[in-house]
């Protein structure tokens, strides 16, 4: 009895394995379809450039995080890019987009001018969002007169004390172990039997993310889903975690500027978006009280904060 109690627990799980196993290969053959064919690939003075163009009115340029692509730059521009011409590239290394040797983000800021270039955008709002922020103020500085107004969101930047990443819990650690390492399987399976040990690595508290509505639960799973498949991103993966950060003359910012983080984000960007607000003239800064690195619960707030300060420029001009 013991013996055949044995066996048929093991058929019974490869089973069961199995119908995950194909579960997974029908999710990343949708993603692969859905990423692999919604972008334009320009040639531009600085090189192949990756991106996404959508939409109809005044153009932002909506600068991805890390482990994104063009798609996360519209995953996150839907959430306050209405009535804007949305130009979403895929940064150095990611998806589409190669590798230079070069792949500072002074570097990257050139391609993104070269992309607005190619695209015959003299200006725009460029908006840089956690490790896309460093290339948005490094064309805040390079090129000011293409950027009409900068806004960073949840930011990676410089502070003299404090450094962004990930926390050094073991979930999150073992959550990057296996981005490193582009097992897409095991993340994609994770996201199912270990959602919180992603909520964590993705820098927003669980217990905040649990509380939140099916509709922002719902994004933060669109947000995970935007890393896969982990191997056509983790070249990009590779170089920013090799981009050192280090302090930008702040002071010769000249564009209006405008600064989100979160007082729980578990990034811990807080620290170096107070510093880098105090020193670009002018610069607003806006703290949410919670929702972690994705901003989880806040969407509503963000988009009225962005739009009020979008139209506070428009005033001024």
């Amino acid at each position: 009895m013991p013996v055949r109690f044995t066996r048929v627990f093991a058929a019974a799980a490869s089973a069961a394995g199995a119908l995950v196993y194909a579960g997974y290969r029908h999710d990343a053959r949708a993603i692969r379809d859905r990423v692999g064919g919604g972008s334009i690939v320009a040639e531009t003075a600085a090189g192949r450039i990756e991106y996404a163009d959508i939409g109809e009115g005044e153009a932002m340029l909506v600068i991805h995080g890390a482990g994104g692509g063009y798609d996360q730059g519209l995953l996150i521009a839907r959430d306050f890019g209405a009535g804007h011409r949305v130009v979403a590239p895929s940064r150095f290394g990611y998806l589409k987009t190669p590798a230079p040797e070069d792949s500072s983000p002074a570097a990257q800021a050139d391609a993104h001018a070269a992309l607005l270039d190619s695209l015959h955008i003299g200006q725009a709002i460029v908006v840089g969002v956690s490790a896309g922020a460093p290339s948005a103020i490094e064309m805040a500085l390079r090129h000011p007169q293409r950027v009409k107004a900068l806004i960073l969101l949840v930011p990676r930047t410089y502070h003299p004390t404090q450094t962004v990443g990930a926390d050094g819990s073991l979930p999150s650690q073992t959550v990057l172990r296996l981005i490193e390492s582009a097992a897409d399987f095991l993340f994609w399976l994770a996201m199912r039997v270990s959602r919180a040990s992603l909520v964590r690595f993705f820098g927003v508290p669980p217990e905040v993310e649990a509380r939140a509505s099916t509709v922002e639960q719902a994004r933060v799973t669109a947000i995970m889903n935007s890393v896969l498949p982990l191997s056509w991103r983790v070249r990009g993966l590779q170089l920013d975690g090799l981009t050192m950060i280090g302090p930008w003359p702040l002071e010769k910012i000249a564009a209006p500027t405008l600064i989100i983080s979160a007082e729980d984000d578990l990034y811990k960007t807080l620290p170096g978006a107070r510093f880098t607000a105090e020193y670009i003239p002018g610069a607003e800064l806006q703290v949410l009280a919670r929702g972690g690195h994705l901003m989880v619960g806040q969407t509503a707030s963000v988009r009225k904060l962005v739009r009020d300060f979008l139209e506070r420029q428009r005033l001024a001009c």
